[in-house]
């Protein structure tokens, strides 16, 4: 890289430790430079030439902190046509199947991004609808910020700090002439101990800098997200390295929301509450998915039902309500692809409930570097918890089944078919984690 960086005559910083990682990087190098607009880079991301050209036009307001660009994963696994999958092996009986299917739902990838990395729901419906509030978040790479903006949210946040600490110290004492000289005394010492971090020494610093910048009491930092990609940059290529991603980023969230929650920043509008408290909420998933997963299993195993009956009233209310919200999230996010979304996000559980006990437990998030090369290994032993849930539920099926075959109870047969519609309808989901577990390249 540096030897790249003298070819293209540019300057290359480097510094001799590894203090505050990526936040530490940025603190460094914004010592050693003065311009006025800073772009962040990992060290995969490969921005196009026209990065600047498409950004710096925002910066025409002085309100305008940062904006940020959407993160494209060029490496994902393409996958293959059902067609060709089923032509495979069912011969030309699968080819004709495949084709009915894709006719009827649109073309269908076996094998296509097996993690579901793809972020275009993330940037292209999410932050992109945040623009109205000026609430999009950074994300880290691929974001491109104004120096002043970040130096003085910094400034003022070291500032409230020290002065956090003197007042612990001297609210206390009564005496305001021995007040005035351990303040002063306090003051200095807190000046020299606290550290100055243009962006906060934490795993999710990229969203811990925008709270800040959109908590300031004094200035209406705004932010935006470009809905054009600018750069490229390389995707997880195994299902450990995605899931040490996923904990940092879940972890992170769940660390702030508990420890300096956005919700309780009193200079923050109620928009950009709303927006953080959005992206928060969606952490703590884990919690309701374990009911949504495993309440099928206990009504197919105890009889025991989620709801009070299976009758033709419910129904009735139940199957328009997801009609509609079907419908809803399919005019909302028209265009981009939401279901490996949502088995994602079901699926991923086992994950984001460790993160929320390791922050319950007070333990600080790691700052592992996901790795970009593909991991060699058996990575069964990761989807576990997701493949016992897909088991239970196959033998809840049967053994459900099996009663209802001997009994002849036609009231057990409402809550049976919806069960096992939920089932499968959960077995499908997770199925998508369980054969990442397994997937390899193509070339392999």
């Amino acid at each position: 890289m540096q030897r790249l960086a003298e070819k293209l005559e540019v300057n290359y910083i480097k510094r001799d430790n590894n203090i505050g990682f990526k936040a530490g990087n940025m603190r460094n190098a914004m010592e050693k430079t003065s311009g006025d607009i800073i772009v962040i880079c990992d060290a995969d991301t490969r921005p196009f030439s026209t990065i600047l050209e498409s950004t710096l036009g925002y910066f025409k307001d002085p309100d305008v902190a940062w904006v940020q660009t959407p993160q494209w994963f060029f490496d994902v696994a393409e996958g293959k046509a059902l067609t060709k999958v089923l032509k495979k092996y069912l011969w030309w009986p699968g080819y004709a199947l495949g084709w009915l299917v894709e006719k009827i739902i649109g073309p269908v990838k076996i094998g296509s991004d097996p993690f579901a990395t793809d972020a275009q729901m993330f940037y292209d419906v999410i932050q992109r609808r945040r623009n109205w509030a000026y609430a999009s978040f950074c994300c880290g790479a691929g974001s491109i910020h104004r120096r002043e903006a970040v130096m003085e949210a910094a400034l003022k946040t070291y500032a409230t700090s020290v002065d956090n600490e003197v007042k612990r110290f001297t609210d206390d004492v009564n005496d305001q002439d021995i007040k005035s000289d351990l303040d002063d005394a306090i003051r200095q010492e807190m000046a020299l101990e606290k550290e100055f971090t243009p962006y906060k020494f934490h795993v999710s610093e990229d969203i811990y800098t925008s709270i800040i910048l959109h908590s300031d009491p004094d200035r209406n930092w705004k932010s935006i997200l470009h809905p054009e990609i600018q750069s490229k940059m390389l995707s997880p290529q195994d299902l450990q390295s995605w899931m040490v991603q996923r904990f940092k980023y879940a972890g992170g969230t769940i660390d702030i929301a508990v420890n300096d929650s956005p919700l309780t920043q009193k200079h923050m509008s109620l928009p950009r509450k709303t927006m953080y408290a959005a992206t928060i909420f969606s952490n703590f998933g884990g919690l309701w998915n374990i009911v949504f997963l495993f309440a099928p299993i206990i009504y197919l195993f105890t009889g025991i039902a989620p709801v009070s009956a299976y009758s033709l009233d419910f129904f009735k209310h139940i199957l328009p309500f997801i009609i509609m919200t079907e419908l809803s999230f399919m005019i909302g996010t028209w265009g981009v692809a939401g279901y490996k979304g949502k088995t994602s996000y079901l699926s991923f559980f086992p994950i984001n409930l460790r993160a929320i006990w390791t922050v319950l437990k007070g333990e600080e998030i790691k700052f592992p570097t996901t790795p970009k090369e593909r991991q060699e290994g058996n990575f069964f032993h990761l989807i576990l918890p997701q493949f016992l849930v897909i088991l239970l539920t196959l033998a809840g099926m049967i053994f459900a089944s099996v009663n209802y075959y001997i009994d002849r109870d036609p009231a057990m047969l409402n809550g049976l078919l919806a069960n096992v519609f939920w089932g499968l309808n959960n077995i499908a989901a997770l199925s998508g984690m369980v054969m990442a577990a397994f997937w390899k390249p193509e070339n392999e």
